[in-house]
């Protein structure tokens, strides 16, 4: 049996069961070997998650703990409720960004109110994303554009980057300015860098690096962090202007309770909207990307229901929004994980390392924190993927510059919502202008009769669609149509070659019979042929096909080219100078006279 082939055909007395709870599903899988696996994979994802949910946390202006709080609940809710057997979820970078950025105008970073409402904000986040599992949505998600997360991560990581330059320079900024001037006011305050904040920070950053070329697969952010940490007590750096995280409170996740005031729940309603959106994009795409090594089937409404679940659950125990890590995922499945477990001994040890280690923060300083947020922003920008969207399409490449410089300039949940509404306008364009083919006799009898060309019989236009003949693409079908009236040969006859046409609906269907009777006012005629039977059926039922004449409907180019040609103008065709058919007056390929 293949190691990851856990999913088993329940009984119909317990499917209802695991459709309800997913974790039955591999459950009984779990074995010494397996529980081994997970239990190395959910130590090495502890170590990992340690650094990165402090940094989180202050990126998303919350309590360093309240990283640590979402690593220990999100991931195990997810994983017992979603669909992936190696997703983790979790804080994330471009999900701490949004939250800071949509509920720093509001209330104070850090404070109560702050924590409450961001709390509400997961809640309502979760809300979505349970109601679009429920509701069947998961496939959704196809249709965002992958260059839409592309260009908000960059984007992201260039804000989130932007807010620690007061961190790594050691400057006192006012808090809700933009990007701009943000960085205006460092070019302000040059002259006022602390140099001992600086080298900490720099010291810092470039341990991280060292440890992430040389021992990759050591937990480098972490010792980076500890030798900023001595670097600051060599030089007694709180007697020049460096500042500490400060001890966190050695305690496991504690409930709590978000803001369930009207007004609450009315401003953040946008906002939640787009963190849901974005942290379901990550989290499938994640998942999939990483099922695709395991050969693993995912489930995107599964995982829509334990994303939002995680996040609906997490909001009463102080965790704010997460969702899919690249890193902790990729990891997980690197370090050998079989089964789902391995999220929740993550946890597990990560509630044992919070007790252990929360005395030793109040050593860390924060100047060391921007200096390793610094190399998680940089990480987030995929040069690669943004090299060949650049290369490749035009369209993406709107996408991308729209959604990035969205992120930079205006709210973050606009960005989101304008590179998604682009990628589908993009989208939709491209099924509303279907390819049409034109067609002609294929002079090699042992291929298919008809083939694209330019060449084209005088009297009989030959097209094949390439798309869903839909309300959106009628337009540009029906004036295709129109327009081979007014070529200098007037084509009175077309046959609809339809093999290529995935679907038709009413308005495809109107638009053929229209067609067809505008054809014989002009003595001429519509014909079609290869039609597949989902289409057939829909001009059966609508009436249709008694408009365009059920003896114009063929099945094979064969049979539509043997009963057409008779009827086309002979006597034309008699002097016609451009033979393509064998059944033409005039062998092929000779002229007249």
């Amino acid at each position: 049996m293949n190691r990851y082939n856990l999913e088993s055909r329940p009984s119909d007395g317990r499917s209802w069961l695991r459709r309800l709870f997913p974790f039955l599903r591999w459950w009984n899988f779990i074995g010494w070997d397996t529980l081994r696996a997970d239990l190395l994979a959910g130590l090495t994802g502890a170590v990992i998650v340690l650094p990165q949910g402090v940094a989180f946390a202050m990126i998303a202006g919350l309590p360093p703990e309240y990283g640590l709080y979402t690593a220990i609940v999100t991931p195990v809710v997810a994983a017992l409720f979603g669909s992936s057997l190696h997703l983790i979820s979790g804080p994330t970078t471009a999900i701490s960004i949004i939250v800071f950025t949509s509920i720093s105008p509001l209330a104070e970073p850090g404070s109560a109110e702050y924590i409450r409402i961001v709390l509400t904000l997961t809640l309502m986040a979760g809300v979505y994303q349970l109601a679009f599992g429920l509701a069947r949505l998961g496939t959704l998600v196809n249709f965002v554009s992958h260059s839409v997360v592309v260009g908000f991560t960059s984007g992201a990581a260039i804000l989130i980057a932007t807010s620690q330059m007061k961190h790594v320079f050691g400057l006192d900024m006012p808090r809700g300015h933009s990007f701009l001037q943000v960085w205006m006011s460092i070019l302000n305050e040059v002259e006022h860098i602390n140099p001992y904040v600086f080298a900490v920070a720099m010291v810092t950053l470039a341990f991280a690096v060292w440890f992430r070329i040389v021992i990759p697969r050591w937990p480098g952010m972490l010792f980076a962090m500890i030798i900023g940490s001595l670097v600051c007590l060599l030089m007694d750096g709180s007697q020049h202007g460096i500042h500490l995280v400060g001890q966190m409170p050695a305690t496991l996740p504690p409930p709590s309770l978000p803001d369930f005031s009207f007004d609450t729940i009315r401003r953040l309603a946008p906002k939640a909207l787009a963190v849901a959106l974005l942290g379901l994009i990550e989290a499938l795409s994640i998942g999939r990307s990483i099922a695709a090594k395991s050969r693993q089937p995912i489930d995107g409404n599964q995982e829509f229901i334990g994303q939002g679940l995680s996040n609906i659950i997490g909001c009463f125990f102080s965790s704010y929004a997460g969702s899919g890590s690249f890193t902790r995922s990729g990891i997980n499945y690197q370090a050998g994980a079989i089964t789902p477990l391995s999220a929740v001994f993550s946890a597990a040890f990560l509630a044992l390392l919070l007790l252990l280690i929360a005395p030793l923060t109040a050593y860390l300083p924060i100047a060391a924190m921007g200096g390793i947020i610094l190399l998680v922003a940089y990480h987030l920008i995929d040069m690669h993927h943004i090299r060949t969207i650049l290369k490749t399409s035009t369209g993406e490449t709107a996408v991308l510059l729209t959604t990035f410089l969205a992120t930079l300039f205006l709210d973050l949940e606009f960005a989101i919502y304008a590179g998604v509404l682009l990628s589908l306008i993009l989208y939709l364009n491209r099924t509303a202008h279907p390819r049409i083919a034109n067609l002609a006799p294929n002079p090699d009898t042992t291929g298919p009769p008809l083939v694209e060309t330019d060449i084209e019989c005088p009297k009989l236009k030959i097209i094949r669609i390439d798309g869903p003949l839909f309300f959106g693409a009628v337009n540009h079908v029906g004036e295709y149509l129109y327009n081979i009236d007014r070529t200098l040969t007037r084509k009175r006859n077309v046959l609809i070659v339809g093999c290529g046409i995935n679907f038709i609906d009413v308005a495809g269907a109107e638009m053929l019979a229209r067609e067809a009777q505008r054809r014989r006012t002009q003595r001429g005629n519509l014909y079609l042929c290869e039609f597949k039977p989902d289409a057939n059926r829909v001009l059966e039922r609508g009436g249709y096909l008694e408009t365009i004449g059920r003896d114009h409907l063929f099945v094979t180019q064969k049979e539509a080219i043997a009963e057409i040609l008779p009827h086309v103008d002979t006597v034309r065709c008699q002097q016609c100078d451009k033979p393509v058919f064998k059944q033409c007056p005039v062998e092929p390929g000779r002229k007249n006279g």
